[in-house]
C-alpha cells in the first residue's frame, strides 16, 4: 500500500512499515504502522487507497 504519514519523533513524512487497517472507537477507518527510521508508531486517519 505504501501509505505516507507524519512521524512525530522524526518530524518528517515517511512511508509506513507494517501497516494495517484499524477502526477507531468512533467507527471511522484509519491506518496504523511503524516508522521505518525510528520505530515509532504512526497513525493516519481516513480510508486508505
Amino acid at each position: 500500500m505504501a501509505t505516507e504519514a507524519y512521524c512525530v519523533k522524526c518530524r518528517a513524512k515517511r512511508v509506513m512499515k507494517d501497516e494495517k487497517q484499524v477502526t477507531m472507537k468512533n467507527g471511522k477507518p484509519a491506518t496504523q504502522g511503524v516508522c521505518p527510521t525510528c520505530g515509532t508508531k504512526m497513525f493516519k486517519i481516513g480510508k486508505s487507497k
